[in-house]
């Protein structure tokens, strides 16, 4: 049975401009910055020799994202950047102001996919953009 989410684990090909993007645009705090390696992580991972820096970042209300970037083993790009992919497709975050936040992201390079919009429901206003490296984000303002 899950009791909750522990965090979630981003694969980053630059690990600084994540912080970056992570940190200065959207808030973030680290947690943790180390690098992980020997038998322990080798064993979880199925994987010999792994080296990777992880960096736990706190996003203000105790969710969790995992930054990973391996040192030992050149990282892939498996996942096609499409809301349709297989596997992690995006991040949800709850933001205070939607419009600032998004007009912050665009002025760094950041793009919405489409203008942010409130649900049907009234309840909650949604933008849906594509952050650093091409993870999707979903961010979501509680009206």
């Amino acid at each position: 049975m899950i009791i909750g989410v522990r965090h979630t684990g981003i694969v980053v090909h630059d690990v600084e401009g994540a912080l970056a993007f992570w940190i200065n645009l959207l808030g973030a705090k680290i947690l943790v910055d180390q690098i992980e390696e020997g038998e322990f992580i080798s064993q979880l991972l199925g994987m010999e020799k792994v080296s990777v820096r992880t960096v736990k970042l706190d996003s203000g209300d105790g969710t969790v994202i995992e930054l990973l970037s391996f040192e030992s083993h050149q990282n892939e790009t498996i996942w096609a950047g499409k809301p349709y992919s297989t596997g992690i497709t995006h991040v949800a975050l709850n933001v205070s102001n939607i419009e600032e936040l998004t007009s912050n992201l665009e002025a760094a390079g950041y793009f919405q996919l489409n203008p942010f919009n409130v649900d049907p429901s009234g309840k909650v206003k949604v933008a849906y953009l594509k952050g650093f490296e091409g993870l999707l984000l979903e961010l979501v303002q509680t009206l």
